[in-house]
């Protein structure tokens, strides 16, 4: 049968050159019988051999309709972005004025690609010429897959906008102006401009969007006569805050800019138009006046007329207060009852008073309550009910730019309890990142910012990606915007995000062979691909192909581990799904293996018959445990079940002893200051391998004593091990081995440099050396503060008393910290009682009365001779240290003889 198809087209091309058939025998049924051929072509399996012959005959027949048309359908159905034999063909038909068979090619050719732009724009013209409505659908999907297309956004604009249609009209006059930018045709900005100032003057953010847009892309002296067109409306409607704002924006361009300084005064005097002193202050300032520079003018105007009768401010050291009068050139300002009534001159005031707004979050504790439709609500009660509130609040109190840390630093503790903190913390993030009158600050994105109106989330999400910095971060943006349903996948803000990345792609075409991988374009190529495998109308930009990336990267675990996964990405996953795609896919498995550490490899490459390869792999993991560090943790905690595992022949001794040597060489790297936080790291797991759930017990106890004792020699021959876990194992070993040798020599102990201590006393005078710095200290700069702002020094009795406090406590500090630089942790596990040593109870003989006494012999720090516990570093503990039972001590102290025989030692339980 496909024989027989095959043929027939081979007769039908034939037919074709030796008749010279002329266009005009072609007609759209023509058309639908050679498209009827390739569907049983695809049934009949032949479609390959059926191009091969097509793509022949056009090799010396360019014209040939019938090779053009299935040549063309075929490597659209297979995808290929060569659309040459289909535009040759419609362009054919087009010349001879085939109108029907060109509409029925484009409608063919969109069913198998609904993207494809040739017939998009063919088409669309061809309805156009036509009169045909559908045009505007066609108009439509031409924009969604074209980026660039700017001009038929604003036709779109314009015909909504006539049909009434004003959300959509806005929509694409949204498109449009973006896309006018990124062309640079700046007449048509301006056009859009103004149309969208007269449907959407409230949306300032947007405005804003495309302002830095102008500016990045033709300049910034290019904005300020559309900034002028916006600030028409903002003074028209009296909204001077946003309208000063623009003005500024026009002066930042050009100070001299006579109409926008006139103009700021008139602002000025709308939004203060009840002040007593405006007119006083407007020319104290020179604010009118061209010769003086107009920002050091505003910043004057600004600073003077904040203070008026029943306005806030702020003293460092008197906390909140109100202006109760302003007397010529003097204000009297009420602190509340705990500092009264102050007068300060205006000169001063402007120094030493920051002004504060009504609804400032420190007016609102200084009041502790908010008014809700005239009544009185507690302060604590509306930040834990409306958090929404509270977060306008705090960000609009500094200057509508705030982080986290300053947000927490305002509410807790002194509105909210630390135990809070944590629930109310969660659930404001949350608002800010779904409610979209948040927004960040475009050059910080740690910086909350609070917008006049809502935005899309695609403007939202947009304007946090131009604000982060962070490459990886950049990308769990994007990924965040991809993954959310309500976001339009056709929007040039998702495609200008996509672009950025796409650049990184690019790049790859002119790299030559010593051009080096970076784990930007490695991800940046993960990223492009995973968004064009679900976005149709987006294409990747290269031809690059994973492998040609895999082979040039130097160090593959390396630029695994570079790879960041986010909250919205899984780069690593992808970029292992793609080194499976490799035809060597097994062999890189295994050299990644030991970064990678995922199971799912190691079955993977179990099922596929590559289990040689693991045992290996395992093997050379535990000969060279230095540089395998995590596989072999890996391997002992994960495969002990495994048959291949168990097959690898690795005894479980050498593997208990391998954890061991990964212990002693974690504690070699730390003391010489190597990757201090990763060995500690390393250590923990090893160490929990070994002794959580008696895993060394029980193989030592499981065998003889001989191994017993080559196990714990191991254990206790690493010098900086934790002491507890030796404990643990010599009292183990005690129960099951009473007369087990320790080798513990009867030698005089020689005391380590510094001062014995326990942990525990170690770790309680950190606390304490902690609470003095952290805590106490500052408390008494606080203290110190607040008493010399009441003046008067030399009487001042608190002044005095806090700074005497002071002294103490940098004494007390500086003592501390040189006793904890010389504190040694005593190793419990080296307690002896052959002789007195630290951490023993001695039992004394006193030979002049015949009495029995004993004493605990610890450090300075445990010292308490009330108790008989006594210091080995004090005369008396000195002198005792070192006896045997039997051995007589005599000594004196302080002219005082004593004379002890030693009766008993035994060991001081820590």
């Amino acid at each position: 049968m496909a024989e027989e198809l095959i043929k027939t087209v081979q007769d039908m091309l034939k037919e074709e050159t030796w008749t010279r058939a002329a266009i005009g025998n072609y007609t759209k049924e023509k058309i639908i019988e050679l498209s009827s051929i390739v569907e049983k072509a695809r049934e009949e399996n032949c479609i390959n051999e059926l191009q091969e012959i097509c793509e022949e005959q056009l090799s010396h027949s360019k014209d040939s309709i019938i090779a053009l048309y299935i040549s063309g359908i075929i490597s659209l159905q297979k995808g290929t972005l060569d659309n040459t034999p289909l535009v040759t063909l419609v362009d054919i038909f087009q010349k001879n004025h085939k109108e029907s068979v060109v509409e029925y090619l484009c409608t063919s050719i969109l069913e198998d690609d609904p993207n494809n732009r040739f017939a998009l724009r063919t088409l669309a013209e061809f309805y156009r010429a036509d009169g045909n409505p559908k045009v505007w659908e066609l108009y439509t999907q031409i924009v969604k897959v074209d980026f660039e297309e700017a001009e038929l956004a604003k036709a779109l604009a314009d015909h909504y906008e006539t049909e009434g249609d004003i959300e959509n009209a806005t929509e694409y006059y949204k498109k449009a102006i973006l896309r006018y930018v990124t062309a640079g045709n700046i007449n048509a900005v301006k056009e859009t401009w103004t149309k969208l100032v007269q449907l959407i003057p409230q949306e300032i953010d947007f405005f804003q969007l495309v302002k830095r847009k102008i500016a990045k892309t033709l300049g910034e002296d290019k904005t300020a006569i559309l900034l002028q067109e916006l600030y028409a409306w903002y003074k028209d409607n009296k909204k001077w805050d946003i309208a000063i704002s623009l003005l500024k924006e026009i002066l930042a361009i050009d100070q001299k800019d006579i109409w926008a300084r006139k103009e700021l005064v008139d602002c000025y005097r709308g939004k203060y138009e009840k002040h007593s002193h405006l007119d006083d202050y407007i020319r104290s300032s020179n604010l009118s006046q061209n010769f003086r520079n107009v920002f050091e003018a505003i910043n004057d105007f600004e600073k003077h007329i904040a203070f008026d009768v029943k306005s806030f401010v702020y003293h460092r050291a008197w906390g909140v207060g109100v202006i109760r009068k302003v007397e010529n050139d003097n204000l009297i300002i009420n602190f509340g009852s705990k500092v009264g009534i102050k007068e300060m001159s205006l000169k001063m005031a402007v120094s030493a008073l920051t002004p504060l707004a009504k609804n400032h979050i420190w007016v609102l504790k200084a009041k502790n309550y908010v008014m809700v439709k005239g009544e009185k609500i507690e302060l604590a009660k509306k930040v834990k009910e409306d958090k929404e509130w509270a977060l306008k609040t705090v960000i609009k109190s500094f200057g509508n730019s705030c982080d986290f840390k300053k947000i927490k630093a305002e509410l807790v503790p002194s509105i909210l309890k630390d135990t809070e903190w944590t629930s109310w913390n969660t659930a404001a993030k949350k608002i800010l990142e779904s409610n979209s009158t948040f927004g960040v600050n475009p050059n910080d994105i740690t910086q909350y910012i609070v917008r006049e109106h809502e935005i899309s989330i695609e403007e939202k999400l947009a304007n946090e990606f131009k604000a982060q910095k962070a490459f990886f971060a950049r990308i769990d943006i994007l990924m965040k915007y991809m993954n959310r349903e309500e976001t339009d996948k056709t929007s040039e803000l998702f495609a200008e995000m996509f672009n950025y990345f796409a650049a990184f792609v690019k790049t790859l075409d002119t790299a030559d062979s010593t051009s080096k991988i970076t784990e930007q374009i490695v991800a940046s190529y993960l990223v492009v691909q995973y968004v064009t495998q679900r976005n149709k109308q987006l294409v990747n930009p290269s031809k690059v192909t994973f492998q040609s990336i895999y082979n040039k990267i130097e160090n593959p675990r390396e630029m695994y581990e570079l790879l960041k996964d986010t909250k919205n990405t899984s780069l690593k996953a992808d970029f292992l799904a793609n080194v499976k795609m490799l035809p060597n896919w097994a062999d890189e498995f295994i050299l990644l293996f030991p970064t990678v550490l995922n199971g799912d490899m190691l079955k993977v490459l179990e099922n596929t018959g590559h289990t040689d390869k693991i045992q290996k792999l395992a093997s050379t993991c535990f000969e060279n445990c230095r540089d395998y560090r995590y596989a072999v943790l890996y391997f002992f905690e994960n495969c002990q079940k495994e048959e291949w595992f168990q097959n690898c022949g690795i005894s479980y001794e050498r593997q208990l002893i391998t954890l061991v040597q990964i212990i002693e060489l974690a504690y070699r790297e730390i003391s010489n200051h190597v990757n201090s936080t990763e060995n500690k790291k390393i250590s923990k797991k090893a160490t929990d391998l070994l002794f959580e759930n008696n895993t060394l017990l029980n193989y030592m106890f499981a065998n003889d004593e001989q191994t017993v004792n080559r196990m714990y020699t191991l254990i206790n021959d690493l010098a900086d091990f934790d002491p507890s876990y030796k404990a643990q194992l010599r009292a183990k070993i005690m129960e099951k081995y009473p007369n087990f040798n320790f080798h513990i020599t009867e030698e005089k102990v020689s005391q380590p440099k510094g001062m014995l201590v326990t942990a525990k006393m170690l770790e309680e005078k950190k606390n304490r050396l902690d609470q003095i710095q952290t805590v106490e200290i500052p408390a008494n700069a606080k203290e110190i503060s607040e008493a010399r702002a009441q003046g008067d020094l030399k009487e001042n009795a608190e002044y005095k008393a806090a700074k005497e406090h002071q002294h103490w406590l940098n004494e007390q500090a500086t003592k501390l910290q040189a006793e904890i630089n010389r504190a040694v942790i005593f190793d419990p596990t080296t307690i002896t009682t052959a002789m007195v040593s630290f951490a023993t109870i001695v039992t004394l003989t006193n030979e002049d009365t015949k009495a029995e006494e004993t004493y605990t012999i610890l450090g300075p720090w445990e010292s308490d001779p009330d108790n008989n516990v006594v210091s080995y570093m004090a005369p008396f503990g000195n002198a005792l240290m070192d006896k045997k039972v039997g051995e007589k001590a005599s000594f004196t102290i302080n002219d005082h003889k004593f004379n002890y025989t030693v009766k008993a030692i035994k060991a001081l339980q820590l």
